[in-house]
């Protein structure tokens, strides 16, 4: 009996992280303004996440990221990072992000480029995971960023049009976006 209801329940958990990723219902995000889904032009951006801070966690769960992306041209696991993000970082980029940048297009990055980065302590402890996403009609005012900060269980900390993230990555060089390809 106690298998039947611990399966109920992980069925039903499963249930809500899918229908979060696939409803089409507006959604308000932190600072009152509605979520935008994205535009899929391409197979690869099929599926793509809505713009929640749910669905995006489950995106990055589901997609394995760091199995399956590539790093940050020119990068390895645990280079110095500098604040906010931490003392070491990794930096991983979905494949929409990997070709552009392999390009040399950092300062313009297109739609349905993400980025992670992950935020250490010094001792190699997983702080946070920063996330850029890129969604077409997004986010106007800033080059249509999507920032997200998740603590290392997943719980979203900022989300959207973060305003700290919003203001720091504006000055940014190349298209609100520090880190430069490395070749």
């Amino acid at each position: 009996m106690r298998t039947l209801a611990i399966a109920a329940g992980t069925m039903l958990i499963t249930g809500l992280l899918t229908t979060s990723c696939t409803e089409s219902e507006e959604r308000v995000e932190e600072d009152g303004a509605a979520a935008v889904p994205t535009r899929s032009d391409t197979r690869a951006e099929a599926s793509l996440p809505d713009t929640t801070a749910e669905a995006v966690w489950a995106y990055l769960r589901q997609q394995d990221y760091r199995e399956s992306w590539s790093l940050w041209p020119g990068k390895s696991r645990l280079y110095a990072g500098t604040e906010p993000h931490g003392m070491l970082l990794t930096t991983y980029v979905n494949e929409i992000a990997h070709e552009a940048l392999t390009r040399g297009a950092v300062a313009d990055l297109p739609a349905g480029s993400i980025l992670v980065k992950e935020n250490y302590m010094p001792d190699s402890t997983l702080a946070a995971a920063t996330v850029m996403y890129r969604v077409d009609g997004y986010n106007p005012d800033h080059e249509d960023w999507l920032f997200a900060k998740y603590d290392a269980q997943g719980t979203a900390e900022a989300f959207g049009r973060a305003p700290m993230c919003q203001a720091c990555h504006q000055q940014a060089r190349t298209g609100y976006v520090y880190t430069e390809v490395s070749r």
